[in-house]
């Protein structure tokens, strides 16, 4: 994609989004490229709405030209049915995390992506890239856990286990993946402890540990010396999940590296220019320390 213009409108839409550090980060980057990128948190808490409000939403972005959408929890399926066309990453994971407009004469062409699981790898493999992928447990069958059950596959994980409180919706995602690959093992379940007996590494991708969502997304007895963590949410970035898997000894990845990936990714498709990798990282860590 090739965009020629130096000016952007941008957004996020979402819940109890007001603490998302996307905005300075993606207004930051631009402004040392020499680009004007404003960028808009579109909160649904502060409405009281759901996923109801996608439609006129994205309506409304169309016709103000924004240049592109990320879209975050609880949209990122949701959205999919009110755009023109998906790319191959987010039809194989079926979630959108970010929209790119595109003008086309006198209509506006509405793309969906995803970063999410791109950009999880891109911290991951970057904080431990020794780490043993012989059989992970990912908790949580959402968007963002689909997207980063493919990328595990790609990373060639022997084994999968998915797990989430909806067994259906985890055994549906174990299915898809494993038409899509046949060199992982897949499983299902509703059971982290029996998940996680003989697993090397946990990616928690749920919602639970974010300042709205406070607390563990399972007990802390099953964390043990030799299994990896890693975590999604980044604020705050020391979740109750990493406090506890480093007392158990675990070796941690921060929710914070995924952000930075997927704010490289989305800067990309909304400009049509290289970020910073760099750059977009200090900045990060300046944010956060910031906040705190």
């Amino acid at each position: 994609m090739t965009r020629t213009n130096d000016k952007f409108l941008c957004g996020l839409i979402g819940q109890g989004i007001q603490r998302s550090l996307t905005p300075a980060m993606q207004e930051a980057e631009a402004r040392a490229q020499g680009l004007r990128l404003h960028y808009q948190l579109i909160d649904l808490d502060r409405t009281g709405q759901g996923t109801e409000a996608l439609p006129t939403l994205i309506a409304a972005a169309k016709t103000m030209g924004f240049a592109g959408l990320n879209i975050t929890y609880p949209c990122k399926q949701a959205v999919i049915p009110l755009l023109d066309e998906l790319s191959d990453e987010a039809r194989a994971m079926g979630a959108v995390n970010t929209v790119v407009f595109h003008a086309d004469g006198h209509a506006v062409r509405t793309v969906g992506h995803n970063t999410d699981g791109s950009g999880w790898r891109w911290g991951f493999e970057r904080a431990l890239p020794d780490a043993d992928l012989a059989r992970v447990v990912l908790l949580g069958a959402g968007g963002a856990g689909s997207a980063i059950a493919h990328s595990v596959c790609r990373m060639r994980a022997r084994e999968l286990m998915i797990v989430d409180q909806d067994a259906r919706r985890a055994a549906e995602l174990a299915a898809e993946l494993s038409r899509h690959y046949g060199g992982t093992r897949m499983g299902s379940s509703a059971d982290a402890a029996q998940a996680l007996a003989r697993a090397t590494g946990l990616v928690h991708a749920t919602p639970t540990g974010m300042d709205k969502l406070p607390g563990m997304p399972l007990p802390a007895s099953l964390l043990r010396p030799g299994l990896w963590v890693s975590e999604i949410v980044y604020f705050p970035l020391e979740t109750e999940l990493l406090k506890a898997a480093r007392a158990a000894g675990c070796r941690v990845v921060d929710g914070g590296t995924m952000a930075v990936g997927q704010a490289i990714g989305a800067f990309e498709l909304f400009t049509g220019r290289r970020a910073d990798a760099a750059r977009v990282d200090t900045h990060f860590h300046q944010l956060i320390q910031e906040r705190e």
